[in-house]
């Protein structure tokens, strides 16, 4: 033991150092305690325990082959159910195997504990026990949304789980204590590290829950403007937020007086350093609460005409009528033009230019291009749509058309296509000619002379 002991400080004397004699004997009367469990196992009731627990997992396995097939297909005929109830179902479908085990298992350590004494299912019971807090473990990491989190989560609980109940534990919490680095008057052990990652991802994820709800329940109020239920929600998460992440620092020890100070020099540097970053937040605050720009809104940004359909905190998301989907940061939206079709009303004006031959009457023109928008049913009687003449022009007496609409999220190139169908259908009901531009090319005779030149020449 000495001599194996000499060789790792050799090949590893970083790791000799961080880890104390006191961790190494901690270590040492944790392996002990393996060996003994794993020696325990080998007694006669405790081996015939382990057959039982192996026959519980093979008839697990042939009910899970059966069952779960069948719950699939029930499943989908389930028409009309509520998707909570649908996604509820779908939970206990991915977990059914361990359900089951879980059931059987407890079934078994009932009838021994009734036929026999409870040290012959001791062993059965404490696996029971484990695999309960592995199911509970597996729906309680469904609240984490980010595959990679909720797994990191079950199987850190798992982990737990099956270490706490064996009773190792206070070793291992006694290694990880040991296990430590000084800095100044601050020490930091990887048990602290351990409990500030637990608890604050349990409070990131209560805060994240609360404040998903809090904006669920704004959005429902409808006495609260878009912008506001908008500004409400990031308010209430950003303070969630850091309400957990404090609240997990202080939990676990750590000294919030020095963290206050690193985070000021930490906050200058990144004021020069994300400078585009910090103006894009801010100006979204701006954006918010001026309600310039609302979801619902339409708006037009340079080449980009869409409406709003997502207030972040670092850009604006703009969805187009082919689907293209635009996320502008908010500082463009500040400092740029940007045309907004339904800021404070939601009634907005077209126009379309067209044309008409010399032989109509204008008078007629106006007559009858006011009334053919009427045909649409996106436009709206009031205000009446109204028809200008305009000027006189090369082939034609110009006219301008205007009309209102109130529902401009739906697109304006469409309402404007149906209008110019009604006006051409008008037009040409009233027989009132649309004119073109023509071009008469007129051929001259050859003179004599040229004629001659050419025979010659031939």
């Amino acid at each position: 033991m000495a001599g194996d002991t000499t060789t790792l400080e050799q090949n590893s004397q970083a790791a000799t150092t961080a880890v104390t004699p006191d961790a190494q004997d901690v270590a040492l009367n944790l392996f002990t305690q393996l060996y003994n469990f794993a020696n325990g196992l080998l007694r006669p009731w405790s081996a015939y325990q382990v057959a039982i627990i192996f026959g519980i997992i093979a008839a697990t396995f042939l009910l899970t082959r059966f069952l779960a097939p069948a719950m699939h297909n029930w499943m989908r005929n389930r028409e009309g159910w509520p998707k909570w109830r649908l996604r509820a179902l779908l939970v206990v479908h991915k977990r059914l195997n361990l359900l089951i085990f879980v059931i059987l298992i407890w079934i078994v350590v009932l009838v021994m504990r009734e036929v026999t004494w409870p040290s012959r299912s001791y062993l059965i019971g404490l696996i029971a026990t484990i695999a309960t807090a592995m199911l509970i473990a597996s729906y309680v990491s469904r609240v984490v949304q980010n595959s990679f989190l909720r797994r990191t989560v079950r199987w850190g609980l798992w982990i737990f789980a099956i270490v706490y109940y064996l009773g190792f534990w206070d070793a291992i919490a006694q290694v990880l204590e040991s296990l430590a680095i000084s800095f100044g008057q601050v020490n930091i052990s990887a048990l602290a590290v351990l409990k500030a990652i637990i608890i604050t991802s349990i409070l990131f994820t209560g805060a994240r829950f609360l404040a998903n709800l809090t904006a669920s329940q704004v959005r429902r109020n409808d006495e609260i403007s878009p912008s506001m239920q908008v500004l409400i929600g990031k308010v209430v998460q950003i303070a969630l937020y850091a309400l957990a992440f404090f609240v997990g620092l202080k939990a676990v020890g750590f000294d919030l007086t020095g963290l206050a100070v690193l985070s000021g020099a930490i906050g200058v540097g990144l004021g020069f350093g994300l400078q585009k970053v910090v103006s894009n937040l801010v100006s979204g605050f701006i954006i918010l609460l001026d309600k310039s720009i609302k979801p619902g809104d339409v708006i037009s940004l340079d080449d980009t005409f869409g409406w709003i359909s997502s207030l972040g905190a670092r850009y604006v998301s703009v969805l187009t009528r082919n689907g293209t989907e635009f996320l502008i940061p908010n500082e463009d939206l500040i400092t740029n033009r940007v045309v907004n079709w339904s800021h404070s009303s939601d009634l907005v004006r077209l126009d379309i230019h067209f044309g008409v031959s010399y032989d109509s009457d204008p008078h007629e023109v106006k007559k009858i291009a006011s009334v053919a928008p009427l045909k649409v049913a996106r436009v709206i009687p009031d205000p009446k749509p109204v028809c200008h003449m305009t000027g006189l022009g090369d082939s034609s007496i110009d006219f301008i058309l205007r009309f209102w609409i109130r529902d401009p999220s739906k697109g304006l190139t469409n309402v404007r296509g149906d209008v110019f169908l009604a006006l051409w259908d008008a037009l040409k009901g009233a027989e009132i000619d649309i004119p073109f531009p023509r071009r008469d090319v007129t051929i001259l005779a050859q003179p004599p002379d040229q004629k001659a030149d050419q025979v010659k020449g031939a």
